[in-house]
């Protein structure tokens, strides 16, 4: 008897299964035709993703990768801002709205930081009613037109810092800029809901804050604003309402020289303060104000955790242009999470701020300048860190000069110091060759010690620098693949 043959496709379950089944009609037919082909295309996606998913992580491979490093308050934020103008500034223009309200919100905190010092005085000392007409001061709209001086409390030196100098002019004027705290309460709030930390201006890390406030609707027309009412009115456009409210409010209370005594008695440098732009009210509580890139640069946004840039550098050299910046939280607390970006970075940038007189804000019993020196020392002597190019910004060179202009010795806050000239060109020298020391003894390699003097917010000096240090970290990562 003849053995019957089976077809090539019985004993292979997967051509089994593709077959069509028997009695198929049309309809059927055409639906699986259909689904056969969509699962097909579904496929095609599948690997397309993951090739290009591929070539990604191969770019970002050779990319440069920059950390950059210090405590709170050091420049780091700065910085950045700084390496996007000067390599994108196409993207830093973008970007220009969102600082506009930072600006504003800066401006209005350091107006309650005022009004909490005059409340503060008040409780402690007590108002001093005038006997006689207050110089520069109207009833009429309740508008000041110079400084709020009683005639009685008209004496200077020592004594006149002890004596109550405030007036029932300074509670009018403080009641009537009371209703710039709950503003500024109700924008943080339709702005940053939930602020990692409440007592200032903060976002978290990769929350992409800036596309956020450039996408905000403008409001096209404007109407005037109540003191107190601001419901219904766009985030976007608040700012600039609060400000062009209270604008002569403002320049009154900060041109008064009582205030100025009153901040000094509290001991609130509010100059010093990052984010200050009270000398600048004229010019940013108007309709139309636009940041400039020195606004920008002064602006202050905490940043909570870790921040990634990725730069895409106009007019590079193909190859050169891709770089990823990490700003990373400064904060005690957070310097954890610093071990995490060591791996496979070519640069560090670290910030030090030359501000010997002052502390943490953590703790008031550190100096700054020794806790940078203490995270310096740690970060030379991380193995994780030997092939990776260090750069010291010995920064706020302007604030050095300041302090030291008025009076500060460095041996009363930096016992070592001892007797050596108190001028800038020997501080910098004295705490320069410290890091020098430590680089040079803890490195697990040696290196070359590489360093700047900076103040960040002077746009055009850093940018001269900032493109000597990428020139730098270039010909360092080609030197280390044995291309030059």
């Amino acid at each position: 008897m003849k053995a019957v043959s089976k077809p090539r496709w019985a004993n292979d379950p997967f051509a089994a299964a593709l077959m069509p089944p028997s009695g198929e009609t049309d309809d059927e037919r055409a639906k699986r035709v259909h689904e056969q082909s969509e699962a097909a295309r579904v496929s095609r996606e599948i690997d397309e993703s993951l090739q290009e998913t591929k070539k990604l992580l191969e770019k970002r491979k050779k990319a440069i990768k920059v950390l950059l490093l210090g405590q709170a308050e050091s420049g780091k934020s700065t910085t950045l801002k700084n390496f996007q103008l000067s390599f994108c500034p196409s993207q830093f223009k973008k970007e220009r709205a969102a600082w506009r309200l930072i600006i504003q919100l800066n401006l209005i905190k350091s107006v309650r930081t005022i009004l909490q010092a005059i409340q503060d005085d008040w409780e402690a000392i007590g108002p001093v009613k005038p006997t006689s007409p207050i110089p520069g001061f109207s009833r009429q709209n309740g508008s000041t037109t110079g400084p709020l001086l009683a005639p009685n409390n008209q004496e200077t030196g020592d004594k006149e810092d002890r004596e109550p100098i405030l007036t029932d002019a300074h509670r009018r004027l403080r009641m009537r800029l009371s209703p710039l705290i709950s503003m500024e309460e109700n924008l943080n709030k339709k702005l940053f809901p939930h602020p990692p930390d409440p007592r200032e201006i903060s976002v978290r890390g990769g929350t992409n804050w800036k596309s956020y406030l450039t996408r905000l609707p403008r409001e096209k027309e404007q109407k005037p604003l109540r003191p107190g009412s601001s419901q219904g009115s766009l985030p976007q456009e608040e700012g600039t309402r609060i400000l062009v409210t209270f604008k002569e409010d403002i320049i009154a209370l900060w041109s008064d020289p009582v205030v100025h005594r009153v901040l000094k008695r509290r001991r609130c440098n509010i100059r010093d303060m990052p984010g200050f732009f009270l000398d600048d009210v004229q010019r940013i509580a108007v309709q139309n104000y636009e940041p400039s890139d020195q606004d920008i640069m002064k602006a202050r946004l905490k940043t909570v955790g870790v921040e990634e840039y990725h730069f895409v550098m106009e007019n590079a050299p193909e190859g050169d242009g891709d770089w990823y910046i990490y700003d990373v939280g400064g904060s005690r607390s957070l310097r954890s999470q610093w071990a995490s970006f060591f791996d496979d970075v070519q640069a560090i940038i670290f910030l030090a701020p030359l501000t010997f007189n002052l502390t943490l804000e953590e703790d008031p019993t550190v100096n700054r300048i020794e806790d940078s020196i203490i995270i310096w020392k740690a970060i030379c002597s991380n193995r994780l860190l030997e092939h990776a190019t260090i750069i010291l910004f010995m920064n706020k060179m302007d604030v050095l000069a300041t302090a030291l202009g008025s009076g500060l010795r460095v041996r009363d806050y930096v016992t070592s110091y001892g007797d050596l000239p108190n001028d800038v060109p020997s501080v910098v020298k004295y705490f320069r060759d410290k890091f020098k020391a430590y680089h040079k003894k803890l490195s697990p390699k040696s290196r070359s010690f590489f360093w700047h003097e900076t103040s960040v917010i002077d746009t055009d000096a850093t940018s001269a620098i900032l493109f000597g240090v990428r020139e730098g970290i270039l010909r360092s990562q080609l030197s280390k693949s044995n291309v030059i």
